[in-house]
């Protein structure tokens, strides 16, 4: 399941294996095989059953016995980690409260405004092309989610930067990315506990779970990790389904990214699980400790599903996962990507795609479902001025501008040799009016 033929076509893969029962084993990288469920009723099932199926990757038999290979692309995916993600019990319990409860922090109507202000910033950066042509997964939908939580961090221009360049650096599997976002987001904690301020970062540093500083910043990274990434590839394929030559006119964004959810889930194929006992699913037997992941894809495209798909709820899809694991930013989630579907499409009223839907190109890879590029032209623009003030930061918010006597005082010190600036500092002074 990983490779070009895979990317391609992805649901002969799945049709294929649901031939053989709800779940099969799968080769999600070299010599690393798992178990694949393909149901949704089994997944389901292993999703809301913790007393038979656990998190904690340090189970995985094949790993702990040398059998899978050190530098494996599926280690960093399934690897342990001391954040929700891979907990059970009370220590997942006492670490999603601490996530739920900081999220529920989050204001709508600013959180709405974060998401219209970094699309604003980046339809303003390829709109005035003289070609009129943009591709919008690395222009727009990459990184927008990435402007959004660097701000919803509470990071310092600087910081930001780094923590950008560290998890887009992971996701690229650059090297020294870990290390690169690993430091950037200590320095944040550290600076937070100088200078606490309304962010998610200190929301988590003093809930009443009093979680160490590592445990903090294990679960910035499950954050950032699962909600970035994702994120992008949910815009970018909604905004193609919106604008697909087959999309209704009046087709609501809503709808468009409710499509993407069910028929291309971003998470494809995740959500490690491993049997504490031996189990029977159908013919076969999971071994325990032998991992088990969910086919979010093939679960929600299960053909026994569609015959009552109907009925169901609008968000029983399992892009979110289900059970005491599922997503708890899904909300938020959701309210980012039709606001940024909203915000291009506002932005860039007569945005068409070059290429039909059918014959757009995909990543590669089993973990995720997202578009390698969205090409798209439109009418260039002038450029965008600085924002008015309406659009700049309420007052206590915090800019990249310094305040007027320290701005008076850089003015008179010996400057050092400019360095350039990275996208999130770029974004904070364009904020700024510069």
């Amino acid at each position: 399941m990983y490779g070009p033929q895979f990317a391609a076509d992805p649901e002969a893969t799945y049709t294929y294996l649901r031939s053989l029962g709800p779940s099969a084993p799968v080769d999600v990288a070299p010599s690393v095989q798992v178990e694949l469920v393909t149901s949704y009723d089994a997944a389901l099932y292993i999703l809301q059953n913790p007393a038979s199926f656990v998190r904690d990757s340090r189970r995985w038999n094949a790993l702990n016995e040398g059998r899978v290979p050190a530098d494996s692309p599926a280690v960093p995916m399934m690897g342990y980690r001391p954040n929700a993600l891979f907990s059970d019990g009370a220590a997942h319990a006492r670490l999603r409260q601490a996530v739920v409860d900081s999220l529920a922090t989050i204001d709508e109507l600013q959180l709405r405004r974060k998401v219209q202000q970094s699309a604003d910033y980046l339809i303003s950066q390829f709109s005035s092309e003289p070609f009129g042509q943009a591709e919008l997964m690395a222009s727009y939908a990459m990184p927008l989610p990435l402007l959004v939580f660097s701000d919803l961090f509470g990071c310092p221009p600087e910081l930001g930067d780094r923590v950008i360049a560290g998890i887009s650096g992971i996701f690229q599997g650059a090297a020294g990315a870990d290390e690169v976002l690993g430091t950037a987001l200590s320095e944040l904690i550290a600076l937070k506990h100088r200078q606490p301020g309304d962010d998610l970062t200190t929301k988590l540093m003093q809930h009443p779970a009093r979680l160490t500083d590592e445990e903090v910043l294990h679960q910035l990274v499950t954050l950032l990790s699962g909600g970035t990434a994702p994120l992008a590839a949910a815009v970018a394929t909604s905004a193609a389904l919106y604008l697909g030559e087959d999309a209704q006119a009046a087709l609501p964004v809503e709808d468009a990214i409710a499509q993407t959810l069910w028929n291309f889930a971003p998470i494809a194929n995740y959500a490690g699980h491993y049997p504490v006992h031996d189990v029977q699913l159908g013919a076969r037997v999971l071994k325990a400790g032998d991992p088990v992941l969910i086919s979010f894809a093939a679960a929600n495209t299960d053909p026994k599903l569609a015959q009552h798909r109907e009925q169901l709820s609008a968000k029983a899809h399992l892009a979110f996962g289900a059970g005491p694991h599922a997503c708890p930013a899904k909300d938020p989630a959701f309210m980012i990507a039709v606001s940024a579907v909203e915000s291009l499409l506002t932005g860039l009223p007569d945005l068409e795609m070059r290429v039909p839907f059918k014959d757009l190109q995909w990543g590669e890879g089993p973990w995720s479902r997202s578009l390698a590029s969205l090409p798209v032209r439109f009418t260039p623009r002038a450029a965008t001025p600085a924002p008015s003030e309406s659009a700049r930061p309420a007052a206590g918010q915090q800019t990249a501008t310094a305040a007027p006597h320290a701005v008076h005082a850089q003015q008179h010190a010996p400057q050092p040799a400019a360095q350039p600036r990275g996208m999130f500092s770029r974004f904070r002074a364009w904020l700024g009016g510069e």
